[in-house]
C-alpha cells in the first residue's frame, strides 16, 4: 500500500485516534480525536479555542498519534499548523456528526490542524504468523530508519532465525538479511548473535 492509502485508512476506517502533547506538568497526555479529511498533503483535524489541547497545540506543533482498528495499527509523529477555519465547511460536511455537536454558527470555536510532516508506521497482526509492517512518510521529515539490521560481521550460523517469532530472516545469504516489513523489533537475534554484529537502529 502506498502513504495515501494509510491516510486513508487512518481518516476513513479507524478515525477515531490517541493523541498526545505535553502536559503543562511536564508528561505526557493523550485524548481521542477523530482525524476528519486527508489529502496528498496530509491529515487534518479540529478542536475548539477554549481547550487545554488547543493551548498544546499552539505551543508545541508537534503530536504523537496512534490508532487501532480489526489489529490492524497506523501511528504517526510529526508536525502541526494552525489552518483556522480553513476547511472547515469540509469537514462538517464529510462528518455530518459534527453538526449536531457544534450546530448552527458555534462551530466558530473550532479551528483546523493539518499534519503536514511527519512519520510513522503500519502494523497489522490480524494474520498473527505473518505480521506486516511498513513505513509512513507525511511531507519531508528527517528519515529514520528504525529496526534491526545486520553487520558485515555475520558469519551464517542461523542462530538469529532459530528464535525468530515470525522467521523473517533470510539466512541464504551472507551477511543474513532481516525482513524488516515483518520484524516484531522483539531484538532476540541480536541476544543470541555470537558476533553481536545485529545492530537496532532509530
Amino acid at each position: 500500500m502506498t502513504n495515501l492509502d494509510y491516510l486513508k485508512m487512518l481518516v476513513e476506517d479507524i478515525h477515531s485516534t490517541t493523541v498526545a502533547t505535553i502536559g503543562a506538568d511536564g508528561h505526557p497526555q493523550t485524548r481521542t480525536i477523530d482525524m476528519m479529511l486527508w489529502d496528498e498533503k496530509g491529515v487534518y483535524f479540529l478542536t475548539a479555542k477554549g481547550k487545554a489541547f488547543y493551548s498544546q497545540l499552539m505551543e508545541q506543533k508537534y503530536i504523537a498519534l496512534s490508532a487501532t482498528k480489526d489489529k490492524k495499527s497506523v501511528s504517526l509523529r510529526g508536525r502541526i499548523q494552525n489552518i483556522g477555519s480553513e476547511k472547515l465547511d469540509e469537514i462538517f460536511e464529510k462528518n455530518p456528526y459534527m453538526q449536531k455537536i457544534y450546530p448552527g454558527d458555534t462551530r466558530s470555536a473550532l479551528e483546523v490542524f493539518w499534519l503536514y510532516e511527519a512519520s510513522g508506521e503500519y502494523f497489522d497482526i490480524s494474520d498473527p504468523s505473518h505480521v506486516t509492517r511498513d513505513s509512513i512518510v507525511i511531507g519531508q521529515p528527517e528519515s529514520v530508519m528504525s529496526g534491526y539490521f545486520v553487520g558485515s560481521a555475520c558469519i551464517g550460523c542461523k542462530l538469529c532465525y532459530s528464535v525468530c517469532p515470525q522467521k523473517c530472516i533470510d539466512i541464504s545469504v551472507k551477511p543474513v538479511v532481516i525482513d524488516q516489513s515483518r520484524c516484531l523489533h522483539c531484538g532476540r537475534c541480536a541476544e543470541i548473535c555470537p558476533k553481536q554484529t545485529i545492530e537496532k537502529r532509530g
